[in-house]
């Protein structure tokens, strides 16, 4: 069976993608996506690159996912899908690309600092 592969991180999730031929489908740690994102934002971004590039009923997309939060997860499963789509035609890159799909998110949770509350905020300063 043919299939094209992407990894994607978000935050703290992480997510193995695998396109394969098929009817549009998309199936995430066993269960399908509309049971696994809850939230209607989870599941557009999910869709997001399949949409953009015309593909969404060319591909069933099986997602093994781990770590991270849902919106990590989310954020991760749409850069692996982006990914594997420039895997399988890299003429899709160019229009990924200007989307933003193919741009790995830096953000990440900061860690809390010593002697503080947390990572910015601060015990109250009192004077005298």
């Amino acid at each position: 069976m043919i299939q094209n592969l992407g990894t994607g991180r978000r935050k703290s999730g992480i997510a193995r993608v695998f396109l394969r031929p098929g009817k549009g489908q998309i199936t995430v740690n066993g269960r399908d996506m509309e049971k696994y994102f809850t939230t209607p934002t989870a599941r557009s971004l999910v869709r997001q690159p399949l949409l953009a590039t015309e593909t969404a009923d060319k591909f069933d997309v099986l997602v093994l996912a781990n770590g991270g939060g849902m919106t990590g997860q989310a954020g991760a499963v749409r850069l692996g899908i982006a990914r594997a789509l420039c895997d399988f035609n890299l003429e899709l890159r160019a229009k990924l690309k200007s989307l933003g799909y193919l741009t790995r998110d830096p953000r990440a949770h900061e860690r809390k600092k010593y002697g503080q509350k947390g990572a910015r905020k601060r015990f109250q300063f009192s004077k005298r």
